[in-house]
């Protein structure tokens, strides 16, 4: 449970500075560099078997990817596709219901499941008739709790209230679509065009018709951003008072992504711009009653997030923070990574692959991890300073019946810089995460990870 006095966060530019370096955002541990083509489809099956006779089955999240856009944002770093062909997205769903078929087969009937989230690419880009279509069929298949959270991604541009009357039909409850920055230059640089009153409209439209929650995306650290520019976009999304909001960093990677060499290195905001626009976001949110939730999640007070993180039952898995703790996550589509049990399993990543291996009746897991008990042990230790940043040692090790400080000497020594600067306080029984180090929970996290290097620290992006 986190301590109250530590929820505020202090903002200190020259620490943030010198400790910003990449690091992972531990949606998982270990992380996607380590998955490995020697787990495969047949891994995948032995453990939703070994977890289906566990004596209390999880309950069930379910992913779909849905990869379709109808336009190249030049920030993106999701795994997507461009295709105004409405046959392409149909046939798509048709191996996407065939998936849906083998897992569940898979599963058993009394697995509820407790969250269903849509990603991509653009889920509201299909159609309203693809959109129940693919719903319906779902529902048909699976055993949904009564009070399941059932979210996806949207886009307000090209969006009818149709879409959304669509989604609701089929049982959604959340709504999250990107901002990112309502500023005309800065939306001309990232190729998205998309007005404020087109945003006030969706979100006018999804209140009409009963969602329970709506989460708006932004981005700090775009081409043209400044803080003057930056408050204004603040500002309006703090009158359109969304649920949650989330504030991401934008990773400038063009050498893993190719189209974002169409944003020029000079446009973007310098080192001491960009920690400007996250300190104006944190004082902005804070200041109009969110709570800070951690890495770049607000939310206010009231919101079943925060009351996750004080009653210490928060979770991070591959769609981030979650209420739903102790979930077997199964995604399906291109690219989905499940976790269940102790297998981590990714899907293939083409449109090809994807069809060849459904059209044979195999699961289109084609790389994935297994985790150790050592594995086990550091992710939830990691998965614990990152929700709630404090952690019992001494009852972390009674419960796993080792001396903490003895098992992990390495990431304990590898604090102590940190604990003399400030970001978190270590004692014989706890480690508390103080205010200052909030922002760089990724970086104190990183000292818990045996396998993070040098080459592989280069995959992420950075930690501020």
């Amino acid at each position: 449970m986190m301590d109250k006095k530590n929820k505020s966060t202090l903002f200190d530019k020259e620490l943030l500075k010198r400790y910003s370096k990449p690091g992972p955002r531990y949606t998982s541990y270990p992380t996607a560099p380590m998955f490995s083509e020697e787990i495969g489809p047949d891994d995948f099956r032995n453990e939703i078997s070994k977890t289906n006779d566990a004596s209390e089955p999880a309950n069930l999240s379910l992913y779909f990817h849905i990869p379709f856009c109808d336009t190249l944002c030049y920030f993106c770093a999701c795994n997507m596709m461009i295709t105004h062909d409405d046959d392409k997205k149909e046939r798509y769903l048709g191996y996407l219901k065939k998936e849906i078929d083998m897992i569940a087969e898979l599963t058993e009937n009394d697995r509820k499941v407790s969250q269903m989230h849509w990603g991509g690419g653009t889920p509201s880009y299909l159609p309203p008739s693809q959109i129940v279509s693919l719903g319906k069929y779902i529902r048909e298949s699976f055993t949904f709790d009564d009070d399941a959270e059932v979210s996806v991604e949207i886009d307000p541009r090209g969006l009818t209230r149709e879409h959304l009357e669509a989604f609701k039909e089929i049982g959604f409850n959340r709504i999250s679509m990107g901002v990112q920055d309502f500023d005309p230059d800065v939306q001309k640089a990232i190729n998205r065009i998309q007005p404020e009153d087109m945003t006030i409209q969706v979100v006018d439209w999804c209140r009409e018709l009963g969602f329970e929650s709506i989460n708006l995306d932004l981005i700090y650290g775009l081409p043209h951003q400044s803080v003057e520019k930056f408050s204004k976009t603040i500002k309006s999304v703090i009158d359109i008072k969304p649920e949650r909001i989330a504030t991401f960093n934008y990773a400038h990677v063009p050498w893993m992504k190719k189209h974002q060499t169409l944003i020029k290195e000079e446009w973007l905001p310098s080192t001491d711009e960009k920690l400007k626009l996250l300190n104006l976001v944190i004082d902005e949110f804070t200041s109009a009653g969110y709570e800070f939730i951690g890495m770049d999640h607000f939310a206010f007070p009231d919101d079943e997030i925060v009351i996750a993180q004080n009653n210490g039952t928060l979770h991070r898995n591959f769609q981030g923070y979650t209420t739903k703790k102790g979930c077997d996550l199964v995604a399906m589509g291109i690219t989905g990574i499940s976790e269940v049990g102790d297998i981590y399993a990714q899907n293939v990543k083409t449109l090809e692959e994807y069809y060849e291996v459904i059209d044979n009746g195999e699961l289109a897991t084609f790389k994935g991890y297994k985790l150790s008990k050592e594995d086990k042990l550091r992710k939830e230790i990691i998965m614990q300073l990152m929700c709630h940043f404090y952690l019992n040692k001494t009852s972390f090790g009674e419960v796993n019946d080792l001396i903490f400080d003895e098992h992990f000497s390495d990431a304990l020594e590898a604090m102590e810089p940190m604990e003399k600067d400030g970001l978190l306080e270590m004692t014989d029984e706890s480690i508390t995460v103080l205010p200052v180090g909030r922002l760089l929970i990724r970086n104190i996290t990183m000292s818990f990870d045996e396998y993070l290097t040098d080459k592989k620290e280069k995959k992420f992006s950075k930690t501020i």
